[in-house]
Parts: C-alpha cells; sequence; structure tokens
C-alpha cells in the first residue's frame, strides 16, 4: 500500500510533515485546511506531496 508525506520546501521538520498520509488526497486535504486559514500576505511555509518510499524494500519474514 502506497502511503504519502508532507514536506516542507525548507526540510524543517513540523506537525504536518511528521504525519503518513494514506493517499494523496487525504495529504492534499491537509494542505488545503494548513492554506485556508492563512491570507496571501502572511508569511507561510511551502510544502509539497511526496509518495514515501522508507518502508520499500522491506518484508518481514516468519
Amino acid at each position: 500500500m502506497t502511503q504519502y508525506r508532507i514536506r516542507r520546501d525548507d526540510g524543517v521538520s513540523d506537525a504536518i510533515t511528521k504525519r503518513l498520509y494514506a493517499s494523496y488526497n487525504e495529504a492534499h486535504q491537509e494542505l488545503e485546511r494548513y492554506y485556508a486559514d492563512l491570507c496571501c500576505s502572511d508569511d507561510r511555509e511551502y510544502y509539497r506531496i511526496e509518495e514515501d518510499t522508507s518502508a520499500r524494500g522491506t518484508q518481514s519474514t516468519v
């Protein structure tokens, strides 16, 4: 199952970037909520959605 992460363009970690999202749409909705609270003149961070590759190639064997 593919999961997604939100990454800040400046590389800093925060509450949004620490979560894994079950789908691209879930991550996108999180960013929509974040940006909806800001005015265009506010200082804001910029984010991007990426497929999480940290668990790829790791399978447990029994």
